[in-house]
C-alpha cells in the first residue's frame, strides 16, 4: 500500500508546478497548519504504539481461541493471497483503528487547508482520506471466511473476502514529501516536518517488522499457508 513509485510520482508532477518564490500567505498558512496536525499525529501514534501492538496479541488470541487451524489442509496457490492479506487486513483494522480519535483529528483539520496549487490540496486531503479509510476498516469475518473457503474444497475464495482485498489494495498513504511544501515553510515548520519524516520512519518499521512477525503468527493459528 505505501507505493514508494506512486509517491516519487507525486513529487515529480507538483514539482513541476511554479515555485513559491513570493508564496501566498494562505500558502504559507497551509503549510503551517498541516505540519502541526501531521506531527501531533505522528507523535501520539508513535506513543500508542505499545497500546496496539496489545491489542494486536489479543486479537490472535481471539482467532485462536474462535477458529485454531480452521485452514489446515489449505494449499499454498494464488488464491492463498487473498486469505493472507485478509488476515493482514485484521491485524491493520487494529493497529489503525488504535490511532482513529487522532487520525480523525489530522483529517478535520486537512480538509479545510487549502492551497494555490490546487494538486497539493488533493493530495494532503487524500492522504488524510486514506488514513481515515484505514482507521475505519472493520475486522474482518477471517474466521467464516477461511470454513467457506474450505467447504469448496479450497477451490472459490469467498466474493466478499476478494472485495475487502480489492478495495483496501485500493488505499494509498502517501503523505506529502517534504520538498513540496518548502517554499511555504516559514519559522520551524522544516525541523518539526523533518522530526515528523523521522517518527514516520519508526511507524513503518514497527509495521514492516513486528507486524510481520504478527502476520505469521496469525497465519500459523489458522493454519493458511504463507
Amino acid at each position: 500500500m505505501r507505493s514508494r513509485l506512486a509517491a516519487a510520482a507525486l513529487a515529480m508532477a507538483l514539482a513541476a508546478s511554479p515555485a513559491a518564490a513570493g508564496a501566498a500567505p494562505s500558502d504559507v498558512a497551509a503549510t503551517h497548519a498541516y505540519i502541526l496536525a501531521n506531527n501531533q499525529l505522528a507523535r501520539t501514534s508513535v506513543a500508542r504504539l505499545g497500546v496496539g501492538q496489545a491489542k494486536i496479541v489479543r486479537l490472535i488470541g481471539d482467532f485462536a481461541h474462535k477458529c485454531p487451524a480452521v485452514g489446515a489442509g489449505s494449499p499454498q496457490d494464488e488464491q492463498t493471497h487473498f486469505l493472507n492479506y485478509e488476515a493482514g487486513v485484521a491485524l491493520w483494522s487494529v493497529a489503525y483503528g488504535t490511532d482513529a480519535v487522532p487520525i480523525r483529528t489530522f483529517a478535520n483539520v486537512v480538509k479545510r487547508l487549502r492551497w494555490s496549487n490546487k494538486a497539493i490540496t488533493r493530495a494532503a486531503q487524500g492522504y488524510a482520506g486514506s488514513l481515515q479509510a484505514m482507521a475505519t476498516l472493520a475486522v474482518p469475518p477471517l474466521c467464516e471466511d477461511v470454513v467457506a473457503w474450505r467447504a469448496s474444497g479450497y477451490k472459490v475464495v469467498p466474493a466478499d473476502t476478494v472485495s475487502l482485498v480489492r478495495r483496501v489494495e485500493a488505499i494509498e498513504l502517501n503523505p506529502l514529501p517534504a520538498r513540496l511544501l518548502g517554499a511555504y515553510e516559514r519559522g520551524s515548520d522544516a525541523s518539526l516536518f523533518a522530526q515528523t519524516l523521522r517518527l514516520e520512519k519508526r511507524l513503518e518499521e514497527s509495521e514492516s517488522n513486528p507486524g510481520e512477525g504478527d502476520l505469521l503468527k496469525l497465519l500459523a493459528t489458522l493454519a493458511i499457508q504463507e
